[in-house]
């Protein structure tokens, strides 16, 4: 457990000692030294007896309650900055969050492993412009659709606008923004309608707006969260159910557009702002280690994830990380100095802020895509890429200044 997390685990001990909560008629008071002492054993990576397991629950549920009582109502606590956490991108593979290494593919690596590397330059060798029926095309499309939640939309459509403008984009590219609100990975795993239908038919109508069809999906964003991840418990809970629903999503995504090689994935913004449950801290933060388990678990072999026909049937498209859009508030990321500060997240400290928020993941987006040697064979103008590349070779044959 990180020191972050710790002092949040122990400013709620302490307000719950202080409101001095009186425990049911047959449980022994909560011990607040003991309490301590199991979130100091869990946070060295040590296993907890099941009866240690259901003693920290119960301090957790007397925390939350003493929370409520203490502010008036079910709301969460507001979010503080910078929470201590360290950004994934940040650590090395001998630092430690509950258990888990750093690195954006583990063991402190954030560039995928050389043979996966390899077959992403193999699944991106096949995107090329489609027809309507999915068959090569010059006049075709290639088109690049965002799966998500309301935070996805919003982001999403900052960089649609900013791609539209691009003059380095690939006239063949096609952004289309099928994120919806209010859906988030329940809504879209378990496929649950609302008035509007599903949020796999709300996405069909936004490609068939965009003059596109399923056939011609070829890459895919997909950020994903859950509405109240706290009911789904403690990490790493929450994040296995959050990476399930994900893989669900996946392969969902495959069965409908056939022809899609390549999905980038992304974990949550900064959420210590956040004043609702709806997805505080840390949970914000915990949500990548969601997205690494199932690329990890793609390049281990899962069959339920699998890209390759030599291998079984397709399942899903080929797993990348696309930006990790994470950083701890005000604390500038040690990579690219990202912040978070408080005008770029909206009222509820949760969703970014339409200007400056919205805009800061967009542009995000738009130098990944142009950039990343992964992503930018298929978006960028062929004219544009042979520029770069021939640029890149020269200094690599230049050598070190």
């Amino acid at each position: 457990m990180s020191t972050g997390k710790l002092s949040f685990w122990v400013s709620g001990l302490i307000v719950m000692a202080l409101l001095t909560l009186a425990p049911a008629a047959d449980e022994e008071p909560i011990d607040l030294e003991r309490a301590h002492a199991l979130i100091q054993k869990q946070r060295q990576g040590e296993t907890l007896t099941d009866q240690e397991q259901q003693y920290l629950r119960r301090a957790m549920e007397a925390r939350r309650a003493a929370r409520r009582q203490q502010e008036g109502g079910p709301q969460a606590p507001r979010g503080k900055t910078p929470t201590g956490l360290v950004p994934l991108c940040d650590m090395g593979k001998d630092d430690k969050y509950n258990g888990q290494d750093g690195g954006l593919y583990g063991v402190g690596r954030n560039d995928p492993p050389a043979d996966h590397a390899a077959a992403a330059r193999r699944q991106l060798r096949r995107i090329q412009p489609l027809d309507p029926e999915g068959k090569p095309s010059p006049g075709g499309k290639i088109v690049l659709l965002s799966i998500g939640m309301s935070n996805t939309r919003m982001e999403f459509s900052a960089f649609g606008d900013l791609a539209r403008k691009d003059p380095a984009r690939s006239a063949k590219v096609v952004v289309v923004n099928a994120a919806i609100g209010g859906m988030d990975v329940v809504a879209w795993a378990k496929s649950r309608a609302t008035r509007w239908g599903t949020a796999w038919e709300g996405a069909e109508r936004r490609l068939k707006e965009a003059g596109a069809t399923p056939r011609q999906v070829q890459v895919l964003w997909l950020k994903q969260a859950k509405m109240g991840p706290a009911s789904w418990g403690e990490f790493p809970a929450h994040a296995r159910k959050l990476a399930d629903g994900m893989a669900t999503i996946l392969n969902m995504a495959k069965e409908r557009y056939p022809n899609l090689q390549i999905a980038y994935l992304s974990s949550r913004i900064y959420a210590g702002y956040a004043n609702t449950a709806l997805n505080p801290e840390p949970y914000a933060y915990e949500s990548a280690f969601s997205v690494r388990w199932l690329i990890q678990e793609q390049i281990s072999g899962d069959p339920n994830l699998n890209y390759e026909p030599s291998k079984g049937p397709v399942k899903c498209p080929l797993l990348l990380w696309g930006p990790y859009l994470w950083a701890d508030g005000t604390t500038p990321r040690k990579s690219d100095d990202l912040v978070w500060l408080r005008d770029d997240l909206a009222a509820d400290g949760t969703h970014p802020s339409d200007k400056s928020g919205t805009l800061k993941v967009g542009r995000m987006l738009l130098e990944f895509f142009q950039t990343d040697p992964l992503a930018r064979t298929w978006y960028l103008r062929p004219e544009v890429l042979k520029t770069m590349q021939e640029a890149s070779e020269k200094t690599v044959r230049a050598g070190p200044s």
